[in-house]
């Protein structure tokens, strides 16, 4: 088990627990915890509804061009968006810290 924070649109901390032996990535955890993130194309990076911010500084996986092409398309994009279907829960990410990114109105 590792530790996260997710930091909701309220700027409300969330510390959640995540299983690294499941395959599971953030996006998923976040729906576990019914935090606020729809993850609508169920973790292909087809959408940005699961969009976060990381705010800490973990080394993470090199962006894919799925999601580097998703992210181009999004609303309110930063240095540090991230996809949080595209995080994969593994040891390396204990202590992680992410805001989610406002909602796009639609």
């Amino acid at each position: 088990m590792i530790n996260i924070t997710v930091i909701d649109r309220e700027g409300e901390p969330h510390e959640l627990e995540a299983p690294t032996d499941m395959n599971l990535n953030l996006m998923e955890v976040c729906k576990m915890y019914e935090l606020p993130v729809k993850g609508t194309c169920g973790g292909m990076a087809l959408c940005s509804t699961c969009h976060v911010y990381v705010e800490s500084s973990h080394a993470l996986p090199e962006m894919q061009d799925a999601e580097a092409d998703m992210l181009d398309q999004a609303f309110f994009v930063e240095d540090n968006s991230r996809l949080g279907c595209q995080l994969r829960i593994k040891d390396e990410l204990d202590g992680l810290v992410v805001r989610l990114a406002p909602e796009a109105l639609e």
